[in-house]
């Protein structure tokens, strides 16, 4: 099984650490342009540098490194190697691309007086960007692997407190720039979310996967010991052939449907299965 991670991980790599750095670079030009001339605090690295260039008129860029590299240093120590290989890219690469693109706000002319408009318009080149990364398997690190390790070590779900630390630093925007930022901040961090699962796949946070393969025990050990979900299987019968079948049913994150589907592909090239999404999923453990 480990093998075939590894196998999935090579697949197209080239291609998707392309779609990675674009996507980075799409988050840099946002933030340089779009986020920090407004000083806009939505969440995440972002806020905070932009909370202290503001404050102590620190470079941002020092900053995002300083907080990515961090997170990948206790993401190495309480989530693993594994978890942590594909964060390191966009830990190095993104600080890197903020410091290059951070003189383009002199170059080019930006009316910062509409900040509705550079709100929304700052939202969905985000979700765009985050939609993007997702699609290629890698992540953004940063404060989301402190969300990884509160989950692993205190069960405490990962949205619930990646909300909480957003919403913290928000709070802090609000303090610093007034409660009309944060309400801007609100409006970006949600068209974010929306075009982040709509270029990603779809709507809803979820997946669901019917399967019906000639693999059933490969494909289902994939599914339970490595990506860590469970499995339901129930008969059914071929309205053509009439011949009875098993299908395999399960409920998978969206950001984890390229290592669903790529596994089954590995396990079985024949397999048969259709993706749903799942708007709401309660219980099942």
């Amino acid at each position: 099984m480990d093998d075939m991670i590894a196998q999935i991980k090579k697949n197209k790599r080239v291609i998707r650490i392309i779609m990675l750095l674009i996507s980075l670079l799409i988050s840099a030009l946002v933030f340089n342009l779009l986020l920090l001339p407004i000083n806009l605090v939505a969440g995440g690295v972002n806020g905070i540098a932009t909370i202290t260039h503001y404050l102590y008129d620190m470079d941002p860029a020092i900053i995002i490194f300083l907080i990515s590299f961090a997170c990948v240093i206790i993401s190495f120590l309480y989530l693993g190697k594994e978890r942590t290989m594909g964060t390191i890219i966009a830990c190095f690469c993104y600080p890197l691309l903020v410091k290059l693109t951070a003189p383009l706000v002199n170059i080019i002319n930006i009316n910062y007086e509409d900040i509705l408009v550079l709100t929304i318009f700052a939202g969905v080149l985000s979700g765009i960007a985050n939609g993007l990364m997702y699609k290629t398997g890698y992540s953004n690190g940063g404060l989301p692997i402190i969300t990884q390790v509160l989950y692993k070590y205190f069960k405490i779900p990962v949205a619930k407190s990646f909300f909480v630390i957003n919403l913290i630093i928000v709070g802090i925007g609000a303090f610093f720039f007034g409660t009309t930022n944060a309400m801007y901040a609100i409006i970006f961090l949600y068209i974010n979310s929306i075009l982040t699962d709509k270029v990603l796949l779809g709507i809803s946070n979820n997946k669901a996967f019917y399967i019906i393969t000639k693999e059933e025990k490969e494909v289902k050990d994939y599914i339970i010991n490595i990506l860590k979900h469970s499995v339901t299987i129930f008969d059914v019968k071929g309205g053509f052939l009439q011949k009875k079948r098993k299908v395999l049913l399960t409920v998978i994150p969206s950001r984890e449907y390229y290592r669903a589907t790529e596994g089954i592909k590995m396990l079985d090239k024949d397999a048969f299965f259709v993706v749903t999404d799942a708007y709401e999923v309660e219980g099942g453990k």
